[in-house]
């Protein structure tokens, strides 16, 4: 892990394409033991599925269009300024609502999830990621998967 201060420029590129969209990787593990922050460009119509974390902590922050979160029992029409964290055990999907991208800040507690992007990334650009295989990516990031990647839970 670095001791240096971590500063990022708006024309580095640093992180991976998903969906033919840029997650930028801000902060990772490598840098240090807390957290990872992601600048996330969410494709239109894109949704996780509702999942959970066992372990991680998530926090997004609008930046730009209008995603559709469930956290729990409550539905978020989130636009930007919004600001949500999600602790662990708590049941989440996320959607882009609008007919275009959408921008987020993330950041994940502990460190180190860029790997599951960078893996993620991989399978996706193989076309639709196969089902077990993604089942078994999630599983092994700390993520169990409650439902497909739909916009209702």
């Amino acid at each position: 892990m670095s001791v240096d201060a971590v500063i990022r420029m708006p024309d580095e590129k640093n992180g991976v394409m998903l969906r033919g969209h840029p997650m930028v990787f801000l902060v990772t593990g490598e840098n240090t033991r807390h957290t990872s922050m992601f600048d996330w460009t969410i494709p239109e119509g894109f949704a996780t599925g509702l999942h959970v974390h066992r372990v991680q902590e998530e926090t997004f922050y609008m930046l730009e269009g209008e995603c559709e979160w469930w956290v729990g029992e409550k539905v978020v029409r989130a636009t930007p300024g919004t600001y949500l964290f999600i602790p662990p055990g708590l049941a989440h999907n996320i959607t882009n609502v609008s007919e275009k991208p959408a921008r987020v800040l993330m950041t994940v507690s502990p460190a180190g999830h860029e790997h599951y992007f960078e893996e993620l990334a991989k399978l996706a650009a193989q076309g639709s990621p196969d089902p077990k295989a993604l089942a078994e990516l999630r599983n092994r990031y700390d993520t169990d998967q409650l439902s497909t990647l739909t916009t209702r839970p």
